[in-house]
């Protein structure tokens, strides 16, 4: 299983975090997404590694920034 983590700015509720779960989770390869708008942080989890330029296009759709962490 690979796992990447991302940081995601602008999320402030539960809604931020549906918002990002919902749109993340249509990537091509993402299996689990865990998201918490307190740390700011987004975890994807996929049986292969997801492309890092779909995920931030996924939470740009939804409405926010988002790196992948080192």
């Amino acid at each position: 299983m690979n796992t990447t983590e991302y940081l995601v700015t602008g999320m402030t509720c539960g809604h931020c975090e549906i918002s990002v779960r919902e749109e993340v989770q249509e990537v091509s390869g993402v299996q689990g997404v865990e998201v918490s708008h307190r740390t700011g942080r987004l975890v994807v989890t996929g049986n292969q590694p997801v492309q890092d330029a779909a995920v931030i296009a996924a939470l740009e759709a939804a409405g926010y920034q988002g790196v992948r962490s080192k």
